[in-house]
This record gives C-alpha cells, sequence and structure tokens, in this order.
C-alpha cells in the first residue's frame, strides 16, 4: 500500500497527463510550422497552453509549488540527477538512434543547470539587495 495519499497520487497522475500533453501538442505546433501550416501551429500552441495552465493548477493543489530558493535548488538537484544518473542508465541499456537523442538532451541539460545557477545567484543578490 502507498503511504502517498490518494488525492496526492492523482493529483501527481494528472499533472503528469496534462504535462505530457501540452509537450506533444509543442511537437504537434512545430511540425505545422515546419509544414508551412502556421495558424495550425498558433492553435497547437494555444491548446498547448491551456494544458500548461491545467497541470499548473494540478501542482498547486498537490502543494509542489514551492518559495524561490527552494524551487531552485529542487530544479538543480533534479537536472543533475537527470544527467549524471537517469540517463547515463539509459543509455547504458540501449543504443542506436536513441542513444544519441539522449546524449543530445543530456548536453542540454548541463545548460539548464547553467541557468538555474546563475538564477539562484541572481535571486540571492537581489534578496541581499532588499535588506541593505
Amino acid at each position: 500500500m502507498s503511504r502517498v495519499p490518494r488525492a496526492q497520487e492523482h493529483l501527481k497522475t494528472g499533472f503528469s497527463s496534462e504535462a505530457t500533453t501540452a509537450a506533444r501538442y509543442r511537437a504537434c505546433a512545430r511540425s505545422a510550422e515546419a509544414a508551412g501550416l502556421p495558424n495550425l501551429a498558433r492553435r497547437w500552441i494555444e491548446l498547448a497552453e491551456a494544458k500548461d495552465e491545467l497541470a499548473a493548477l494540478l501542482l498547486g493543489a498537490a502543494g509542489q509549488v514551492r518559495e524561490t530558493e527552494r524551487a531552485i535548488a529542487d530544479s538543480i538537484a533534479e537536472e543533475r540527477y537527470e544527467n549524471e544518473v537517469l540517463y547515463p542508465k539509459m543509455i547504458r541499456e540501449i543504443g542506436g538512434e536513441a542513444e544519441e537523442v539522449l546524449l543530445s538532451v543530456i548536453a542540454a541539460q548541463q545548460g539548464h543547470v547553467d541557468r538555474l545557477e546563475k538564477l539562484r545567484g541572481e535571486v540571492r543578490s537581489a534578496a541581499g539587495s532588499d535588506v541593505g
């Protein structure tokens, strides 16, 4: 039996579903744009944004929206876990085209860590200037 309350499980499942669908809709928008269908692309983006709103609502209801510094620290930890543990494990188990995709994801993720570290520094600087 799970130690996570059923409501939390359902909110997490709902969030995952909405976030995944939003990402899929954005991929459809890129495909439509590449096919020279900007109006269709715009409509896919509008749907993705609506899904993002639902995902954020579910995340908030699950109590998963953190204060700024904790959100940044948690995000850095998640990115590092993905880069150092999750994706390397997947790469060891597969090969071919999927491996190349995962390697490109790791490279992009390192940029995310760098951006989050910079953001953390900016937030800390801003907090320090508010004190003085």
